[in-house]
């Protein structure tokens, strides 16, 4: 059971919307759920149907007989159980590995082919290396990319992500790096030691599947 919280009723919704639902009591979720946020008559669904056995039999006639509970309330709540069955089947999709400056381009070259502006990109990765979000950090010039690492690192941090390889096209052709470039990644290696957060690889990525990988280059 989650730790109990001490909330007026009006604002438990806004709890829950500030990412903080963990610190809610069962009833207050099932307030929320069937009667916009009141403790009591989330109270009264559990007593008369306690977790778990009861709750997950509830009916919709079982709970349009309690108190405070209307259709709207009790749809709400018996969608949310059976999407919490069907979840509990579900299987993880398969996130890609990055490992290689080759996984990189797997998954990057064909989307920043051909582009007349630099986009540079966060690959944010997990514990094993699998992909947890591909994010577009900046879209910059005709040759050059403004990439500041606050912005980069945020969205890591949002994520969980234990690493990151960062990835940019030269509209050129030239997947060659520019000194910017090269400064740039050593920014991100400072900043993301400070974090906890392990830049694996900068990948630039030019015409035809060329592409550089500053890490094999010895710019990391």
């Amino acid at each position: 059971m989650a730790p109990r919280m001490i909330v007026d009723r009006r604002s438990l919704r806004d709890v829950v919307l500030c990412g903080r639902a963990e610190s809610l009591s069962d009833a207050a979720l099932v307030g929320v759920l069937v009667a916009e946020g009141s403790e009591e008559t989330g109270r009264a669904v559990l007593d008369a149907h306690p977790i778990p056995d009861g709750f997950w039999r509830l009916t919709a006639e079982d709970l349009v007989q309690l108190p405070g509970v209307g259709p709207a309330g009790a749809a709400r709540l018996l969608v949310c159980l059976e999407m919490s069955r069907r979840a509990s089947g579900w299987s993880p999709a398969r996130r890609p590995t990055v490992s290689t400056p080759e996984d990189v381009i797997s998954l990057c070259a064909t989307q920043l082919r051909g582009l007349d502006r630099e986009h540079f990109w966060a690959l944010a990765l997990n514990t094993k290396n699998q992909l947890l979000r591909v994010v577009e950090v900046s879209v910059g010039s005709l040759n050059a990319s403004i990439v500041h690492p606050r912005e980069l690192f945020k969205e890591a941090v949002k994520l969980s992500a234990a690493s990151i390889v960062v990835v940019h096209n030269h509209p050129s052709g030239d997947p060659t790096p520019s000194g910017a470039d090269i400064q740039l990644t050593r920014r991100l290696v400072r900043a993301g030691e400070v974090l906890g957060i392990e830049l694996v690889d900068h990948v630039v990525i030019g015409d035809g599947g060329a592409h550089v990988s500053l890490r094999e280059m010895g710019a990391l």
